[in-house]
């Protein structure tokens, strides 16, 4: 992998400022997520076949028939979760290729990542420690569960739409976190902010989305 990590260059450098410019256009903001997200190398996420698709703004294939998220999508999660506040404990919900990983761990204090698929993981794990990012702690678990022996969390991001918002999740939300989530049926999917107040839930619909659906179990 490391040929990867310097095979692309100047060419991935300016790839990936090209994104940031595209990112701004269509409304992101915070510079914090504009420079991490200048700065990971997204085609070393993909395969190698895909690799000069890596920075257009698609979501593209990683297997097991689940796929990297296009770069507004991670850019536009990422800022509606650290929306003038900290990140600080962050648990993310599908840890796929690791590229949200890597974008959440520059910005947080401890990332805790569930993944279903366990080569995934396993191959995001790997790939998240040859970038030098090792403030991420991983779980080959079902997402709907969380990862409640870290709880309370800062800040919760789900990569895949339940129909609803699992009860496990909110009940490890610390007071004030904020939570960023896919919800509903294929074709009827919205994103969500939630955020816990002293008395209750606050949930906002942010806009439509498209996400692999969240399913239950695990897959060796």
């Amino acid at each position: 992998m490391k040929h990867r990590l310097q095979g692309m260059g100047m060419t991935s450098r300016r790839t990936r400022d090209r994104m940031v410019s595209r990112l701004r256009q269509q409304g992101i903001s915070d510079p914090k997520v504009l420079a991490v997200m200048a700065d990971i190398p997204r085609h070393v996420f993909v395969d190698e076949a895909l690799e000069s698709r890596a920075y257009e703004d698609t979501a593209l294939p990683i297997g097991h028939n689940q796929t990297i998220s296009q770069p507004y999508i991670v850019a536009k999660m990422t800022e509606l979760l650290l929306e003038k506040r900290s990140l600080g404990r962050v648990l993310e919900i599908g840890t796929g290729c690791g590229y949200q990983t890597a974008i959440l761990a520059r910005l947080a204090e401890q990332v805790y990542t569930v993944e279903r698929i366990a080569p995934l993981m396993k191959k995001a794990r790997d790939l998240l420690w040859e970038l030098d990012i090792k403030t991420v702690g991983f779980k080959h678990s079902d997402g709907g569960w969380g990862w409640p022996e870290h709880a309370p969390y800062d800040s919760i991001l789900a990569a895949a739409a339940p129909a609803e918002i699992p009860e496990a999740l909110l009940q490890q939300m610390a007071v004030g976190a904020v939570m960023v989530i896919p919800v509903g049926r294929e074709g009827m999917q919205e994103l969500h902010r939630v955020t816990r107040a002293e008395d209750g839930f606050i949930d906002e619909v942010i806009e439509r989305v498209t996400f692999v659906p969240f399913l239950s179990g695990v897959s060796q």
